[in-house]
Protein backbone atom coordinates (compact mmCIF):
# COMPACT_ATOMS: atom_id res chain seq x y z
CA UNK A 1 0.00 0.00 0.00
CA UNK A 2 3.24 2.49 0.93
CA UNK A 3 3.87 2.14 -2.56
CA UNK A 4 0.25 3.34 -4.68
CA UNK A 5 0.06 5.65 -1.79
CA UNK A 6 3.78 7.39 -2.94
CA UNK A 7 2.47 7.20 -6.43
CA UNK A 8 -0.69 8.83 -5.91
CA UNK A 9 1.20 11.69 -3.93
CA UNK A 10 3.74 11.89 -7.03
CA UNK A 11 0.95 12.44 -9.50
CA UNK A 12 -0.59 15.13 -7.40
CA UNK A 13 2.43 16.52 -6.39
CA UNK A 14 3.19 17.19 -10.31
CA UNK A 15 0.10 17.72 -11.67
CA UNK A 16 -0.32 20.55 -8.90
CA UNK A 17 3.09 22.13 -9.98
CA UNK A 18 2.27 21.89 -13.68
CA UNK A 19 -1.17 23.88 -12.65
CA UNK A 20 0.64 26.76 -10.24
CA UNK A 21 3.00 26.92 -13.25
CA UNK A 22 0.66 27.07 -16.29
CA UNK A 23 -1.44 29.49 -14.57
CA UNK A 24 1.11 31.95 -13.35
CA UNK A 25 2.55 32.08 -16.92
CA UNK A 26 -1.19 32.64 -18.34
CA UNK A 27 -2.13 36.05 -19.53
CA UNK A 28 -5.42 35.22 -19.91
CA UNK A 29 -7.25 35.30 -16.31
CA UNK A 30 -10.81 33.83 -18.31
CA UNK A 31 -9.21 30.88 -18.19
CA UNK A 32 -8.31 28.41 -15.39
CA UNK A 33 -6.02 25.77 -15.10
CA UNK A 34 -8.20 22.33 -12.87
CA UNK A 35 -6.47 20.03 -11.20
CA UNK A 36 -8.94 17.20 -11.10
CA UNK A 37 -8.17 14.31 -8.29
CA UNK A 38 -10.77 11.13 -8.00
CA UNK A 39 -8.93 9.70 -4.76
CA UNK A 40 -11.36 6.77 -4.69
CA UNK A 41 -10.90 5.45 -7.73
CA UNK A 42 -7.36 6.86 -8.54
CA UNK A 43 -8.45 9.08 -11.80
CA UNK A 44 -6.54 12.31 -11.99
CA UNK A 45 -6.75 15.28 -14.88
CA UNK A 46 -5.31 18.70 -15.36
CA UNK A 47 -7.99 20.71 -17.12
CA UNK A 48 -7.66 24.51 -18.70
CA UNK A 49 -11.64 25.51 -18.50
CA UNK A 50 -13.08 29.02 -19.26
CA UNK A 51 -13.46 31.39 -22.21
CA UNK A 52 -10.45 32.77 -24.71
CA UNK A 53 -12.29 35.99 -26.40
CA UNK A 54 -15.78 34.89 -27.36
CA UNK A 55 -14.82 30.93 -27.37
CA UNK A 56 -15.54 28.47 -24.83
CA UNK A 57 -12.23 26.41 -23.72
CA UNK A 58 -12.74 23.10 -22.10
CA UNK A 59 -9.26 21.28 -23.18
CA UNK A 60 -7.60 18.32 -20.97
CA UNK A 61 -3.81 18.61 -20.72
CA UNK A 62 -3.22 15.41 -18.58
CA UNK A 63 -5.02 12.41 -17.89
CA UNK A 64 -3.85 9.70 -14.82
CA UNK A 65 -5.01 6.52 -13.56
CA UNK A 66 -3.59 4.09 -11.44
CA UNK A 67 -4.34 0.57 -11.98
CA UNK A 68 -3.03 -2.58 -10.93
CA UNK A 69 -0.41 -0.25 -9.11
CA UNK A 70 0.57 1.19 -12.08
CA UNK A 71 0.39 4.59 -13.30
CA UNK A 72 -1.04 4.95 -16.62
CA UNK A 73 -0.61 8.02 -18.73
CA UNK A 74 -3.85 8.09 -20.59
CA UNK A 75 -3.30 11.42 -22.30
CA UNK A 76 -0.82 14.01 -22.34
CA UNK A 77 -1.53 17.29 -24.67
CA UNK A 78 1.65 19.24 -23.81
CA UNK A 79 5.20 18.75 -25.50
CA UNK A 80 5.92 18.37 -21.23
CA UNK A 81 7.37 14.84 -20.70
CA UNK A 82 5.76 14.07 -17.43
CA UNK A 83 6.72 10.56 -17.17
CA UNK A 84 10.24 12.22 -16.45
CA UNK A 85 8.71 14.37 -13.20
CA UNK A 86 7.02 11.34 -11.94
CA UNK A 87 10.45 9.67 -12.29
CA UNK A 88 12.06 12.15 -10.17
CA UNK A 89 9.93 11.71 -7.47
CA UNK A 90 10.90 7.91 -6.90
CA UNK A 91 8.44 6.04 -9.75
CA UNK A 92 9.84 3.09 -11.32
CA UNK A 93 9.54 3.73 -15.02
CA UNK A 94 8.60 -0.37 -14.69
CA UNK A 95 4.90 1.29 -13.19
CA UNK A 96 4.12 3.94 -15.94
CA UNK A 97 2.37 2.70 -18.85
CA UNK A 98 1.50 5.03 -21.91
CA UNK A 99 -1.84 4.22 -22.16
CA UNK A 100 -2.26 6.57 -25.35
CA UNK A 101 -0.46 4.40 -27.34
CA UNK A 102 -1.52 1.03 -28.75
CA UNK A 103 -0.92 -1.97 -26.85
CA UNK A 104 0.76 -3.69 -28.99
CA UNK A 105 3.25 -0.45 -29.93
CA UNK A 106 3.83 -0.19 -26.08
CA UNK A 107 6.11 -3.63 -26.15
CA UNK A 108 8.56 -1.49 -27.97
CA UNK A 109 8.73 1.68 -25.41
CA UNK A 110 10.89 1.74 -22.34
CA UNK A 111 7.84 1.47 -20.12
CA UNK A 112 5.39 -1.07 -19.22
CA UNK A 113 3.39 -2.48 -21.77
CA UNK A 114 0.58 -2.63 -19.10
Amino acid sequence: MAKLDHYREAIQTVLLEYAKTRTSTSSNSALQIQPIFDLQRDHYQLVTVGWYHDKRVYSPLFHLDIQNKKIWLQLNTTEDDITLDLMRLGVAKEDIVLGFQAPHIRQFTEFSAG
